[in-house]
Order: C-alpha cells, then sequence, then structure tokens
C-alpha cells in the first residue's frame, strides 16, 4: 500500500469514527445526566424497595433488592459498592452470589444501554422485557435448578473490596468524562482493527465461521463483526458501530433489531464476567447459562417477532 493510500484510509477511519462518535454522544450524554438525577432524587431506594419482594423468586434475600436496582439505573460497578456494603451483614451461598451476578450481569444500566438500543430500533418495551424480565427468568431458572441438584449451597467467600469514592459533582463529572474519552478511542481501535481484518480478508473468515451461529440466531452477516464487538468489549461498542452500519444502509432493521437483542442478554462478556467473579460467583451461571439462555431466547424471538417487509440474510 502506497503512502497516499495509507494517509488517506486513515483519514477516512478517523472520519468514521467521529461520525459514529457523535451519534453516540447524543445518546449518551442525556442519558447519563437523567440517571444522576434519578441517584440524586433517592429513585434507586424507591425501586430497591419495590424489588424486594421480588428478589425472594430467585432465592435471594430482599436486602439486595437495593443492589439490583441501583445496577440497573448505574452500572454493575456502582451496584458492587452497595453489595460490599451489605454483604457482611448477610449470610450468603455460593448460588445466592451466583444468581445476583447473573441478575447485574444481564440487567444493568438500562437508561444509557437502553437508550442506544432504542437508538438502533429496539423499543424499550423489548429492552425493558429482556433486560429485567430476562434476568428475573434466568435467576428463577437457575435458582430451581441449584436447589433441585443441591448445587452451589456453600458459603461465598467475597474477594471483591473497593475503597471509597468521592460523590461529589466535580468527581461524578470527571468520572463521566473520563469514560466517554474512553469510549471514543476504544471506537477508533475497532474501526482501525476492522479495516486491518478487511484488508487481509479476515473479515470474511470470522463472517463464515459465525454463519452457523448467526443463522441459529436468524441474524444475517451483515451484524457480525458488530456481534463479536458487543459480546467481547460491551453494548455500547458493538451499538456504536451497528448504528452507522444501520444507518448508511448496510445493514436491515431486522437484523439490527435481533443483533440489539442479542446484546442486551450477552455483551461484554469477558470484563463483567470477571469481575462479577471477583464476588465469588459461579462461571455456571454467569458464563454458560447466560450464554446458552441469549442463543435461545433470541433463536425463538427470530422466529416468532414479525418483520414486515424485512427479509434476513443468513
Amino acid at each position: 500500500m502506497k503512502l497516499s493510500q495509507f494517509l488517506q484510509a486513515t483519514r477516512s477511519v478517523f472520519l468514521e469514527s467521529l461520525k459514529a462518535y457523535a451519534v453516540l454522544l447524543k445518546i449518551l450524554l442525556p442519558a447519563l445526566i437523567a440517571v444522576k438525577v434519578l441517584q440524586e432524587l433517592g429513585v434507586l431506594h424507591i425501586i430497591g424497595s419495590i424489588l424486594a419482594p421480588v428478589m425472594s423468586l430467585t432465592g435471594l434475600p430482599a436486602e439486595l433488592g437495593i443492589v439490583w436496582a441501583t445496577t440497573l439505573l448505574t452500572n454493575m460497578f456502582s451496584g458492587i459498592v452497595v453489595f460490599v456494603g451489605i454483604a457482611g451483614e448477610l449470610s450468603l451461598s455460593v448460588e445466592q452470589v451466583t444468581v445476583l451476578g447473573t441478575l447485574m450481569l444481564v440487567g444493568h444500566s438500562i437508561p444509557v444501554e437502553g437508550a442506544i438500543a432504542k437508538r438502533a430500533g429496539v423499543p424499550w418495551r423489548v429492552t425493558i422485557a429482556l433486560r429485567v424480565g430476562g434476568a428475573l427468568f434466568l435467576g428463577m431458572i437457575l435458582h430451581f435448578i441449584y436447589g433441585q441438584f443441591n448445587l452451589l449451597q456453600k458459603p461465598a467467600t467475597i474477594v471483591w473490596s473497593m475503597t471509597a469514592r468521592d460523590d461529589t459533582l466535580k468527581s461524578w463529572m470527571l468520572g463521566q468524562f473520563e469514560a466517554l474519552i474512553v469510549i471514543y478511542f476504544v471506537l477508533l481501535s475497532l474501526l482501525f482493527l476492522l479495516n486491518i481484518l478487511r484488508f487481509f480478508g479476515l473479515e470474511r473468515a470470522i463472517h463464515i465461521g459465525l454463519v452457523p451461529v448467526l443463522r441459529l440466531l436468524g441474524i444475517g452477516r451483515a451484524a457480525a463483526n458488530v456481534t463479536v464487538i458487543g459480546v467481547t468489549l460491551g453494548l455500547s461498542y458493538g451499538a456504536g458501530l451497528l448504528i452507522r452500519d444501520f444507518d448508511e444502509g448496510n445493514m436491515s432493521h431486522r437484523d439490527a433489531f435481533l443483533a440489539l437483542c442479542f446484546l442486551n442478554l450477552l455483551h461484554s462478556v469477558i470484563e463483567d464476567t470477571l469481575v462479577i467473579m471477583a464476588l465469588g460467583a459461579d462461571l455456571s451461571g454467569i458464563l454458560w447459562a447466560r450464554i446458552i439462555f441469549a442463543v435461545v431466547l433470541v433463536a425463538v424471538l427470530a422466529r416468532v417477532w414479525k418483520f414486515p417487509g424485512q427479509h434476513s440474510q443468513v
């Protein structure tokens, strides 16, 4: 490749990254501010008290309702802070920590990630049903299986610890700014990686390898890259690229919808799974059961959800 071609390709990637990032910022900034307002108004505690009776369905004590409420409206790390603060007062089994971890992995950051999914064509009601309803359903299944076969009943050992955080507005704004900067550079790196894969012909190999799984899920090949990125790195990154492809007409509404539904249930499997493992959770629930649940649910959804005038390219 000539130097001029390389510079042109690099410029193109930078412009593409700025375009995709601008779309994400329009979604993320209002959502982050709204979450902060809700947090300051005490809405988290209200939702926690509402969730308390529901926790018993998954074999969890009512006190953990505030943990999941915090996770649903903010993020997993905020939920972990709350959990670590009250876990010492509870006598939890490995099963209970695993079930709670599964709830947190499936149902978290609803305002932010739900807004991203909405931009890509997934209605709020679907996101909430998948993230909250799906998490509860999976938690109930795990509780039933673990109880029936007397699995993971030993006391949990929590190895996660966190230092106290500065909760001032200035600290919050600085933290959000740093997170948004990181998101841009990760997005930029992903675009460079995708172009490198395309240049060496590896992108096609990835597509071919994913065809059987995508076919089972009813997702077309156009969504292969963004699905892999979202599953491994996180919904925000995968959805950012998915929105770009959808806006440019490179992906059908059906494929975008199903890919986002799948990513709603299963994303950031490496980092998030390791974080929850540090709480004392077992991989059988927080990883393997989550993968099976996501594949089965989206495969069913692909066959029952109606997409007028849309056809998958699987």
